[in-house]
């Protein structure tokens, strides 16, 4: 489970808005708003990336895919392991040797 939030969305949003908007630096919309000037300059940048004006990071939809295809990736590797496990141990049973009981 995710760390709760210490910024609600509305004021993300209305900070991003602002920023860009505006061309205000991101120092003094950060101050105004109560925000800390990197949490304000992140998410900025992540506006940007999401609406396709930056190269140099992921969208929010390529970072939520890229979460699940890690989290498919772990589930398979997992299973690849138990899988490995049980062959070992079946092909140990096929090859030892059966005695019968004794009479």
């Amino acid at each position: 489970m995710p760390a709760p939030r210490k910024y609600p969305d509305e004021l993300r949003e209305r900070a991003v808005r602002e920023v860009r908007s505006t061309g205000r630096p991101v120092a003094h919309v950060a101050c105004d708003l109560g925000i800390h000037k990197e949490a304000l300059r992140s998410w900025v940048r992540q506006a940007e990336a999401d609406a396709g004006e930056r190269d140099d990071r992921l969208t929010t939809a390529e970072r939520d895919e890229l979460k699940e295809l890690r989290k498919e990736n772990a589930e398979l590797r997992r299973a690849n392991e138990i899988l490995k496990a049980a062959s070992v141990f079946f092909a140990q049973e096929i090859d030892r040797p059966r005695t019968r009981p004794n009479r």
